[in-house]
């Protein structure tokens, strides 16, 4: 049996169980969530999670080195950072027209006296984009930076193809590095299925059905807005502009959507998308190495689509009329967002309490839509990594072409 078709049997198997228990024995899915759910699923996220650093850097380092003209990675990292935002513009459109269309926020009753949050302060875009450099870059390892430790990579990939061959033992070691990762991977995906039994479990077990139906038409909105632009954006754009068939772009990839799903983190998931991408997508490492961390960091097409949904749902709960002009405002902050948040916690709630301030609405209004993000989170997820793979995929294409013309000539 593929690898595809257990962590499909783990994913539905988990999401019966968690839903049955709920249902049935919410005392029994409470002893099973402690010592059976949550320990296989925080196992398996852990266990991706180690490799998540090393792999990061490795690659990178390969992969700059591996591009070796600084002309052909200002090349590519301007085509790859062009497509994330405007998918990105896309992502909210989509988001913002379907939930306008369907009104989610008139669709039933909703206690707006009881909603409450209050989000982490997010830094200003510039203090984000200044702290790109480490300072120390010991510290951004061990602390997970991803924006500083790509940085950190392009730079160390940069000077092993200036210095040449005096630095063999080094890239070869760096590429021995990455080949124990891609191991120490494929061990890891062995227990995909179970752990993501394990995380399905306990996301639906712990919402709860009447949570889930109070909150059923905003959720509905978000998934199509997920599916329609997963199909005609990455579908379209793999088609268009890879010139792949777009069946075959998400057949590929859908070992690395599916942990995605379960983990709910592009970045516990980078190592699977990455990997997926070059053995099922046919994806350079230099260029798999490049785009997709780059992605997992900055790429959020899937939290997007949530922002420009949960936007309108609670102006529309409040009786707010979002006029043309704050709606452009709520697609520019959030595309900003975006990057301004790279690398917080929390980033998705902390760009929504971005572009709700930014129209004047009341933040506590995220307070209405906690109880179920947990299941939207797992689906935006899967949407934000299937982008950086698309990405790859297009980047990849173009690049092989453009080298047959040079022959060519």
């Amino acid at each position: 049996m593929r690898l595809t078709t257990k962590i499909v049997i783990g994913l539905i198997a988990g999401a019966i169980t968690g839903l049955l228990l709920n249902l049935f024995a919410p005392d029994a899915f409470v002893y099973l969530d402690k010592y059976l759910f949550v320990p296989i699923g925080k196992i398996f996220i852990n266990l991706i999670t180690m490799l998540v650093v090393p792999i990061v850097l490795f690659s990178i380092i390969l992969g700059t080195a591996g591009l070796g003209d600084p002309k052909k990675l200002g090349r590519i990292g301007l085509k790859t950072i062009l497509y994330f935002l405007v998918t990105t513009c896309i992502a909210i459109i989509i988001g913002l027209i379907l939930a306008t269309v369907i009104s989610p926020g008139t669709k039933g009753d909703f206690n707006t006296e009881a909603a409450e949050f209050s989000a982490e302060k997010a830094p200003p875009v510039s203090d984000t984009l200044l702290n790109i450099i480490p300072k120390n870059p010991f510290l951004a390892l061990s602390e997970g930076n991803m924006l500083q430790i790509i940085a950190f990579a392009v730079l160390i990939g940069f000077a092993l193809t200036a210095i040449g061959s005096k630095t063999k033992g080094i890239l070869d070691l760096v590429d021995q590095g990455n080949e124990i990762m891609m191991y120490l991977v494929n061990l890891v995906m062995r227990l995909a299925p179970y752990g993501t039994f394990g995380l399905i479990a306990t996301a639906v077990g712990s919402q709860g059905i009447e949570a889930i139906k109070a909150m059923s038409v905003y959720m509905l909105v978000v998934v199509a807005a997920l599916i329609i632009h997963g199909i005609l954006t990455y579908g379209g754009s793999v088609a268009f502009l890879a010139r792949k068939n777009p069946i075959w772009f998400f057949k590929g990839f859908a070992p690395a959507m599916g942990v995605a799903f379960s983990t709910s983190s592009s970045n516990a998931t980078l190592p699977v998308s990455m990997e997926t991408a070059q053995q099922n997508l046919g994806v350079r490492e230099s260029i798999s190495s490049f785009v997709q961390p780059l992605g997992a960091t900055i790429n959020m097409d899937g939290t997007a689509i949530m922002q420009g949904v949960a936007t309108i749902f609670i102006a529309q709960v409040y009786g707010v009329d979002l006029s043309l002009g704050e709606l452009v405002t709520v697609v520019l902050t959030a595309v900003l967002a975006s990057i301004g948040t790279a690398g917080v916690p929390g980033v998705g709630l902390i760009m929504l309490a971005m572009v709700l301030s930014s129209v004047q609405l009341p933040v506590e209004g995220i307070g209405l839509i906690l109880g179920i993000d947990r299941l939207l989170d797992m689906a935006r997820t899967a949407v934000n990594i299937t982008g950086d793979a698309a990405c790859a995929v297009i980047v990849n294409e173009q690049e092989t072409r453009r080298n047959i013309r040079l022959e060519n000539k």
